[in-house]
């Protein structure tokens, strides 16, 4: 099901639970990688395959439409359907993270904290990964201090 060990698997799952706690209007939560394969999942539904290799067909339908556009790179997409929403937001550059919700969510709030969770989530892949993404690299290093001047006898 994963391709992240289960440690890994472990915390993406408790991410999404902290998120469907915060959020109680989300009826699932799911992280995928982008293209396609199941992280972990907070869902009652069993549909968890077919949900992230959709998300992965979507996302580069996404992808393309933000580029074509002039918009850059995919960051999230909203779906508003008869029963409620399917949100995908982008986490890092290897997964998304994709939520369903009933219609009365507030949407201001499920992008609030589906961008933190989902910033979150990327960091335990980056690093599950050995990645390092821009906020983890290390500092450049210093320039030399340049010799003070010669003190002048007065």
């Amino acid at each position: 099901m994963s391709t992240v060990p289960p440690e890994a698997e472990a915390e993406i799952l408790a991410e999404l639970r902290r998120l469907r706690a915060r959020v109680p209007q989300l009826t699932g939560a799911l992280a995928a990688s982008a293209d396609g394969l199941v992280l972990a999942q907070d869902s009652a539904a069993a549909e968890g395959e077919t949900v992230a290799a959709l998300t992965a067909a979507a996302l580069g339908v996404a992808q393309r439409l933000s580029d074509s556009t002039g918009q850059g790179g995919f960051r999230e997409l909203l779906v508003r359907g008869e029963h409620g929403y399917v949100a995908t937001y982008a986490a890092g550059e290897a997964a998304v993270l994709t939520l369903t919700a009933e219609t009365r969510v507030n949407v201001g709030r499920l992008h609030l904290e589906a961008r933190r969770s989902s910033l979150r989530i990327a960091e335990l892949i980056d690093h599950t990964l050995g990645r390092r993404g821009p906020g983890s690299l290390p500092a450049p290093p210093l320039p030399p201090v340049p010799p003070a001047p010669p003190v002048l006898p007065v």
